[in-house]
């Protein structure tokens, strides 16, 4: 195993976290079966790092302590009481996070939302938060953000003309990013890099 899979693999164990992003037009059955799959994946991840550890295979599944699900407004009726079903039974942790309005679409399922302990409302970043996030993706790109460099300067510009500073938007912007380097082959992080990406989101006009 590689080192960089190996962390990985620890970082997975220790989180005891499960992170899914709910599809357009999900049913119940594919929302099952899609969470399904990556709490499988996550019980082979520890699974391994347990075997890498110890050198003995791990008997049972592994214990997930806690669900996010992004992009929550996409779930129906029935995907919602399935998993408050899930967190009733397995006495697992559920993160829900979603556009701004997701918190009163939950309260008219008086069983689900009797079950949220609070709502958190995700405020536009400030300026040492941004460099904070911004500087992360950019070693997550394989590059060094610097501020005072010109490129990355407009590319910054970009990304908070785009984003408004809001934390979920990074995050989707950075995803696009990533696969708009990949696919041309791109070694740096530009502002005309931030837009291609950008054109691929339904995120409103900037």
């Amino acid at each position: 195993m590689e080192d960089a899979d190996a962390k990985a693999t620890a970082a997975c164990a220790r989180s005891g976290t499960v992170f899914h992003t709910a599809r357009v037009g999900a049913t119940w059955c594919h929302f099952r079966d899609d969470l399904g799959w990556d709490m499988y994946r996550f019980g082979r991840l520890v699974a391994r790092d347990v075997e890498r550890r110890t050198g003995q295979r791990m008997r049972g599944p592994s214990q997930v302590e806690l669900v996010v699900v992004d992009e929550a407004e996409r779930l129906n009726a029935a995907c919602l009481e399935w998993l408050r079903d899930e967190f009733d039974r397995n006495a697992i942790g559920v993160i829900l996070t979603g556009m701004p309005g997701i918190e009163k679409r939950m309260s008219r399922y008086p069983q689900l939302y009797s079950r949220v302990g609070f709502a958190h409302e995700y405020r536009p970043l400030q300026k040492e938060e941004l460099v904070f996030v911004l500087q992360r993706h950019w070693k997550k790109l394989g590059l060094e953000m610097d501020e005072d460099e010109f490129t990355d300067a407009q590319a910054i510009a970009a990304v908070v003309r785009v984003t408004g500073d809001n934390f979920r938007l990074l995050q989707r912007l950075f995803a696009q990013v990533e696969r708009v380097m990949k696919i041309n082959e791109l070694s740096s992080l530009t502002a005309d890099v931030v837009e291609a990406a950008r054109s691929t989101l339904v995120i409103g006009a900037t």
